[in-house]
């Protein structure tokens, strides 16, 4: 399979993997022949890029972090609670929700039983093949991608049950914001920025005194904005008065945001996202925490073609989990960019004089050959 943008998908060309809507339900199946009109509407509907049948490359397959199951109850579950807590009134709330903590604590185990499995796992893109509400699936990414990290940093279980429901519940306050600023496709206006930027309070005052959840999830929703530098929001608090856990979040929803498809821009590939959170190490972000991140993050999904320094292209076709800005990747086309009538794979950490140079994502340079 081939990841290729749904700029330059052309009719004629079939899917590699399944869309899904945000209730875990097939919309395109694995092999549907894309049309004019599919390719419009996946636009639409916001999917930046697909995973393309390609003789070449079809043995490739791209592991999923969580089970569709996992996936399909965590996304219902965000929903439910969210719809819930948007019936709420912030810092006059009060109605309780005792049984959101325990659904919370129930996904939790999920997602946990299924990165339990793979200790090794990668941070990988997790929105490429979903129709859906952008906020539900964000909420999910964040709380698996922290997780992940928690996992790698040694937390407790206990710990991380508690960062994961933080993750999970830490945009809960978009729930009191007017859905005519939430989905607006241009520029905030200030006072539409300002409103924005209260989800944080008003997501903690929803938290803080719900029964089941730890008091720590609802500073996660408090806090997930501070910088370092005193340059967040609401409070401007700094350094080591941002517990830990917002600081996990902070660094991963900015990540998960750069690299989902939004109405007012299109998505970042991972190794761009990166780049800019590596431009606030230090003032914004953590730096041990951005480079354990960065670590685990894979910086060039697999399918991604790629130039190297020697003018062939390739695809990258595995991640190396100790080296991961080294893939593994197939050769397609020799220094001229002649295709080659038997690519070939190389472990670009055992050649460390052969680099990625750019990513291709140009019409010219892209073509597919037929399954």
């Amino acid at each position: 399979m081939r990841m290729m943008p749904i700029s330059l998908c052309r009719p004629g060309m079939r899917l590699a993997k399944r869309i899904y809507s945000d209730d875990g339900i097939v919309l395109l199946a694995e092999g549907v022949e894309l049309t004019s009109k599919l390719i419009r509407r996946l636009g639409e509907c916001g999917i930046s890029f697909v995973y393309i049948q390609d003789a070449r490359t079809d043995d490739l397959s791209v592991p999923e972090l969580l089970s569709d199951e996992t996936q399909r109850r965590t996304l219902q579950t965000i929903r439910s609670v969210f719809r819930e807590f948007g019936h709420a009134t912030g810092k006059s709330k009060t109605v309780s929700y005792p049984y959101v903590g325990r659904k919370m604590k129930e996904v939790m185990q999920l997602i946990m039983s299924d990165l339990d499995r793979n200790q090794d796992a990668m941070i990988m893109l997790m929105n490429l093949h979903t129709v859906d509400h952008y906020l539900y699936r964000h909420s999910m990414n964040v709380c698996v991608y922290t997780t992940l990290l928690g996992m790698a940093s040694g937390y407790s279980h206990d710990e991380l049950v508690t960062l994961g429901i933080g993750a999970l519940l830490h945009d809960v306050g978009k729930t009191q914001i007017s859905m005519q600023v939430l989905l607006k496709p241009g520029a905030l206006s200030a006072y539409e920025f300002d409103e924005m930027k209260r989800h944080a309070e008003r997501g903690f005052y929803l938290l803080k005194d719900e029964p089941n959840i730890p008091i720590l999830a609802a500073h996660c929703a408090y806090q997930h904005h501070e910088r370092l530098n005193g340059s967040g929001y609401p409070r401007g608090i700094k350094g080591d008065e941002i517990h830990d856990y917002a600081k996990w979040i902070g660094i991963v929803d900015s990540y998960d945001a750069m690299t989902s498809h939004r109405v007012y821009r299109e998505a970042m590939l991972p190794h761009q996202a990166v780049e800019v959170l590596y431009s606030g190490s230090g003032t914004l972000y953590d730096m041990s925490k951005l480079q354990l991140f960065r670590d685990k993050v894979a910086i060039y999904p697999i399918g991604l073609t790629v130039k190297l320094n020697t003018g062939q292209l390739a695809v990258v076709c595995d991640i190396n989990s100790t080296c991961a800005h080294r893939p593994i990747i197939r050769v397609l086309t020799d220094e001229e960019g002649v295709e080659l009538k038997a690519p070939f794979d190389m472990d670009l950490s055992k050649h460390l004089n052969v680099l990625i140079s750019k990513i291709e994502l140009n019409a010219g340079e892209i073509s597919t050959m037929p399954a």
